[in-house]
């Protein structure tokens, strides 16, 4: 039978969380988390449980301090309880108005200040480590005035009448679970970390948390102390993913060799299935379209924890099947089938679904999704401006609108795309078309028309470097960006429908009436037009932008790229 070590006294919380744990192993009880990991370090105990976060109080202090000291041990695991705390009382007016001393657990008090400052502002708080023991001196010597605070559980066991029950709402304690083996990976991980004390350094902390960030890893949790012997800086970190995630070996590596400096600067805590301390709405999400950008979504949301399904010509499943088990339908297939797709399976949707559109058209898509579906079925659309190859979506832009029946769940998919360091633009569906005519169609455009046009003259594409200035260069690489991946997909671009056509064909219009300018020599009407366009682009804009442009062109011009 195995064995765990945990804080007592029976009906404490971490009791109750070992029990839910380990409901028939052993339970050996301690009053101070230092007894625990002692239990457990000396092979006393095969598992300890502890406390380490509380919504009320937040991070418990003891765990950071003592775990960094012990020798053997993965944290494995965890377990998250609501916490219930009542306060009880010996005395015959069980109404709690005779209550001038409030005993309880230093936590307990942390999480019931706002209760206790409310209802006993004038109340003697007395702080005990073993309450059993406390509650027992109570009813033993007949003390009068007296209140306890603990579960309802532990206060009718020790004959205390209830005064208050649930003193403090929204009240969870996370337990971490330590043992000798290292948990296995679920694909909805996270691992825990401490340094060693480390030698101060300009920077330091960021260029740790950098490796994390630039790789795409989230960072659930971040402390820092100064250990008390040295006073040098000690830093936890809890990251989303498993140690043995390929992409968080080269982190890890990274700090060790390359910022620390320090072999053995990291001690890894464990890895564990993470914790979600919010409550989602959202349980699983169906995709409509099975191509690489459904797959790429799927394997964030998976990794949030969310169920995903994904329907396609190539699946088994169909929509039809797929859209009753499912939260959220999420429609992602080629913008020119996107409305009809939204029209065949909208019906289908039921009250309390969301329907988010993954597409680069919102004018006609938004139309087709409040036509086809019923009042109360979310909608809302997203633009996500990058391709599947993007290994994350930290600093990309995604224009998203929200229509009248957006919410909650949509909410929570933005608050998705927000916490994996999207740039969010919301916009109106008639603003957003007009700014993808001139993002997307019209460069779009543009290229096709300059390779044709290279093709008719038969210009080599090695010859066009040599000829091309800084910014006259990017349009030439965009161009052959364009056709040189999925041609389907910018063709689809170039079809969008709404107000971007009113963009290209402005433009075609406008580029006319330069080409009759040029070649009547009216320079000083060209001048002009230069100068009327000038309003509409600031100084700001043009330095703030340069500076990218800049760092493109140290990048082409080094003999590495020119090799």
């Amino acid at each position: 039978m195995k064995t765990l070590a945990t804080l007592g006294p029976i009906a404490s919380d971490s009791y109750r969380a070992a029990r839910t744990y380990l409901p028939d192993g052993e339970i050996i009880l301690f009053s101070r988390i230092a007894d625990v990991l002692a239990a457990y370090g000396e092979g006393r105990a095969d598992l300890a449980l502890i406390p380490v976060y509380n919504t009320r109080e937040g991070e418990v202090k003891d765990y950071f301090r003592l775990v960094s000291k012990m020798d053997k041990g993965h944290w494995r695991d965890n377990v998250v309880l609501p916490i219930n705390l009542s306060l009880g009382t010996s005395d015959d007016a069980v109404d709690g108005s005779a209550i001038a001393t409030i005993v309880g657990r230093n936590s307990v008090f942390r999480q019931c200040d706002e209760y206790i400052e409310r209802n006993y502002p004038e109340a003697t708080l007395m702080a005990v480590h073993d309450i059993e023991a406390a509650m027992a001196a109570i009813r033993h010597e007949g003390r009068k005035g007296f209140g306890v605070i603990d579960s309802e559980e532990l206060l009718l066991r020790h004959g205390f009448s209830l005064v208050a029950r649930e003193v403090v709402s929204h009240n969870r304690t996370r337990f971490a679970v330590i043992g000798d083996t290292l948990g296995a990976a679920t694909g909805f991980d996270a691992t825990a970390l401490m340094t060693r004390p480390l030698r101060d350094r300009v920077g330091l902390l960021a260029d740790i948390l950098g490796e994390f960030t630039r790789r795409g890893i989230n960072i659930l949790d971040l402390q820092s102390e100064n250990d008390i012997k040295t006073q040098k800086l000690q830093i936890y970190v809890e990251v989303e993913g498993h140690q043995q995630d390929e992409q968080m070996q080269q982190a890890l590596r990274n700090i060790e060799r390359g910022v620390i400096h320090e072999p053995g600067a990291l001690r890894i805590l464990g890895s564990f299935p993470r914790v979600e301390m919010r409550v989602k709405q959202i349980r699983s999400f169906g995709f409509i379209g099975s191509g690489d950008m459904s797959k790429w979504f799927a394997e964030r949301l998976n990794n949030e924890g969310y169920k995903t399904l994904i329907t396609g010509r190539s699946t088994a499943l169909t929509p039809a099947e797929m859209i009753p088990r499912v939260d959220v339908v999420v429609v992602c297939v080629p913008i020119s089938v996107t409305a009809a797709t939204i029209r065949n399976y909208g019906p289908l949707l039921r009250s309390g679904q969301a329907l988010i559109i993954l597409a680069g058209e919102s004018e006609n898509t938004i139309a087709a999704a409040l036509e086809a579906t019923g009042e109360g079925v979310e909608v809302m659309f997203v633009h996500n401006l990058w391709g599947p190859q993007a290994l994350t979506m930290k600093d990309k832009n995604v224009s998203v609108v929200r229509t009248p029946r957006s919410g909650a769940f949509s909410s929570e998919f933005e608050a998705f795309l927000y916490k994996h360091g999207a740039d969010i633009c919301h916009d109106s569906a008639v603003r957003h078309d007009l700014l993808m005519g001139i993002g997307q169609k019209l460069p779009t455009t543009i290229s096709v028309a300059l390779a044709k046009t290279l093709r008719e003259f038969s210009i080599d594409c090695d010859d066009i470097g040599s000829h091309s200035t800084l910014t006259s260069l990017y349009g030439i690489l965009a161009m052959a960006r364009v056709h040189n991946q999925n041609p389907r997909t910018y063709a689809e671009i170039m079809a969008t429908a709404g107000e971007g056509r009113k963009i290209v064909r402005a433009f075609a219009n406008n580029l006319l009436q330069l080409i009759d300018l040029a070649e009547a020599g009216d320079i000083a009407e060209l001048a002009r037009v230069m100068d009327n366009n000038r309003s509409f682009l600031p100084p700001t804009f043009l330095s703030r932008h340069m500076k990218q442009a800049k760092a493109v062109d140290e990048v082409i011009n080094s003999p590495a790229m020119k090799g």
